[in-house]
């Protein structure tokens, strides 16, 4: 009789070793959840691709973007291949579908949305989207400063912003463009010494035979610098004179003759601000009424605004907006060209370069080491 009964046999409690495979597996899982957790809840990697932020944000910063900052918002579009965005990598298949589509909300934040913050965001317009519809935390994720809050009245004078009637802070090295002109065809080594890249300046051509012109997106600093040398003819910033309109700039109706140096004043839609509905209103939010203030079945015209088929005389507004701006104010696809950022459609605040590469130098010198762990301001 085995008087051990109540303890198990040693080959029942051993137990069965996992196969490699099922390790590797269970390591790719987690560090997957991992992974996601930490991208949707607290920081997310991005990438410039593009030099409108220059000279606060280079072309090859890689950075950590807060969620916490603002608050995390709860995903829209659950069915999604992990770690993506819009499509599955280095392909077009979509990596999500819209078959389920749950309402968002913000989590708790500790912070919200400043002036001078610089801020990733879904961009609102479709045709800055490949003219899809896209859930809205879907869309193209863009980064610029923000440089009106809701509530706040924005207005350019002669490339200077006006917050509320008083000028507002502008970034350090602030670039805008600049027509140069020069004895002959500016040699790349000295324009690299000058920390001129050839995505800060378009090469026009020869007017005449001892002469060379070019525009270039820099800094009043630099073009200080450039003027002082001594085949440098002339160095004249570029200014849009006020009262002659741009067609392209925000609203599309622009009968105001703004243009991107001299634009409004205008108010920025805040929540719980009513506004009386006149053509001159509907001029400037009723695009935004109809597609981001949360609306179902509205139309507007040149005089009224109608929801649910119902006449509208007052509108209040059902969330904040936001005024987004490229430190790059002449090479900046942004708010002055297609309007305003919705509160829902904020990702989050810009944290810290984590590394930065230079495309246009050679393999020793690629790393920008002095960017290395930079906080962006």
């Amino acid at each position: 009789m085995n008087w051990k009964f109540w303890t198990k046999r040693a080959e029942s409690t051993e137990k069965k070793k996992k196969s490699v495979l099922r390790e590797w597996w269970d390591a790719i899982l987690f560090a997957v959840v991992a992974a996601t957790l930490i991208r949707w809840l607290i920081m997310e990697a991005y990438t410039i691709p593009t030099p409108s932020m220059e000279n606060s944000l280079l072309v090859g910063d890689f950075l950590f973007v807060s969620k916490f900052h603002y608050g995390t918002r709860t995903p829209r579009t659950p069915l999604q291949v992990p770690l993506t965005h819009q499509k599955i990598w280095f392909t077009d298949i979509p990596s999500y579908s819209d078959a389920i589509q749950l309402p968002s909300y913000r989590l708790p934040g500790f912070s919200s949305v400043k002036r001078n913050d610089v801020v990733v965001f879904n961009v609102p317009p479709r045709f800055l989207n490949e003219y899809k519809d896209y859930p809205v935390d879907l869309k193209t994720n863009y980064i610029k400063r923000c440089v009106a809050i809701a509530g706040d009245v924005l207005e350019i004078k002669n490339q200077q912003i006006y917050i509320n009637g008083q000028p507002a802070e502008n970034p350090p090295q602030m670039q805008v463009s600049y027509h140069v002109v020069s004895n002959d065809e500016i040699n790349p080594r000295n324009l690299e010494k000058l920390e001129i890249d050839p995505d800060d300046y378009n090469y026009l051509g020869r007017p005449d035979p001892n002469t060379a012109e070019y525009t270039m997106f820099i800094s009043q600093e630099k073009a200080d610098e450039l003027a002082k040398l001594p085949y440098i003819k002339k160095v004249e910033r570029i200014v849009e004179q006020a009262g002659i309109a741009r067609e392209v700039m925000f609203p599309s109706n622009n009968a105001k003759g703004w243009n991107r140096d001299n634009y409004g004043p205008i108010t920025i839609p805040k929540e719980g601000m009513t506004i009386e509905i006149s053509d001159s209103t509907l001029a400037l939010y009723g695009e935004t009424i109809k597609e981001y203030d949360h609306n179902e079945n509205v139309t507007y015209d040149s005089a009224r605004l109608l929801i649910d088929g119902q006449p509208v005389n007052q509108y209040t507004f059902k969330q904040n907006y936001y005024f987004m701006m490229g430190d790059n104010r002449h090479n900046s696809l942004d708010s002055r060209y297609w309007g305003f950022v919705p509160e829902d459609h904020i990702v989050g605040k810009a944290f810290f370069i984590w590394l930065s590469l230079d495309k246009h130098a050679s393999f020793f010198n690629k790393v920008r080491w002095r960017r290395f762990l930079n906080l962006i301001e």
